[in-house]
């Protein structure tokens, strides 16, 4: 990214895998000075993105990129995902933002991926992105050099709780996700983001912050006698009653 101007890095001090979009609100925040434009933060990825907006940088920067991370963020998990939280911080920020996710695999090489993120980077510079929407691109271990613009997949699991006991004899629980096979709508135009990566192609899915789920207006349209009985104005006139 340094060909695309001041590079400033603001990272973890540590692990933090699928924080989501947590941010830090029952303790101070600390950041450190590690080198030249390298800074770490004892909190969240969303908080390092609100620290350098508002605290480390001189301004408000032109671009966020969030990642490279180890572990592809595609279908459900990106609702965990600390990486793309970084990344719709960024977009709450006002600023452009991406966020780049690499599938596990030995060995690793971010090579190809930080190349392909730079070059998206400057198209970001040169033509935006619309407010409230961030893209997140996942590369697969083994890439075929092709990137496919896709669309948010949607994965059947459950999340399991393993459960032991430490030395002590204290019961402990471990999350664990169980996998069943996908749940895809065999009418949509894109194709799911996790399916490229199994193909071996990159993805591009365009996300948004507005959650609105528009097209449960007119199916909840029909709802509007019960908003209506539970409406303030309802209960006033039947209290006047």
């Amino acid at each position: 990214m340094r060909d695309l101007g001041r590079l400033t890095v603001v990272a973890p001090d540590r692990e933090m895998s699928a924080t989501s979009h947590s941010i830090t609100l029952n303790r101070p925040l600390r950041f450190h000075r590690l080198a030249a434009n390298r800074f770490s933060v004892d909190g969240t990825p969303a908080d390092c993105v609100i620290l350098a907006s508002l605290r480390i940088l001189d301004g408000r920067p032109d671009l966020l990129v969030s990642g490279i991370n180890r572990g592809k963020n595609v279908g459900d998990s990106v609702v965990y995902s600390g990486t793309l939280a970084a990344a719709v911080e960024g977009a709450l920020q006002g600023v452009p933002s991406i966020a780049v996710s690499l599938e596990y695999g030995e060995p690793t090489d971010f090579s190809p991926a930080a190349q392909f993120t730079a070059a998206l980077g400057r198209r970001v510079l040169d033509e935006g992105l619309p407010p409230g929407v961030v893209l997140n691109v996942n590369f697969p271990t083994v890439w075929n050099g092709r990137v496919l613009l896709t669309r948010q997949g949607q994965k059947e699991g459950r999340t399991v709780l393993v459960e032991n006991l430490d030395p002590r004899g204290e019961q402990y629980f471990w999350l664990h996700e169980e996998l069943h096979g996908h749940h895809e709508s065999p009418s949509e135009e894109l194709p799911a983001d996790y399916e490229v990566l199994q193909s071996g192609y990159a993805s591009v899915t365009p996300l948004q912050v507005d959650r609105t789920a528009y097209r449960l207006f007119k199916p909840l349209s029909n709802w509007t006698d019960i908003f209506d009985d539970y409406s303030p104005a309802r209960r006033h006139e039947e209290k006047d009653s």
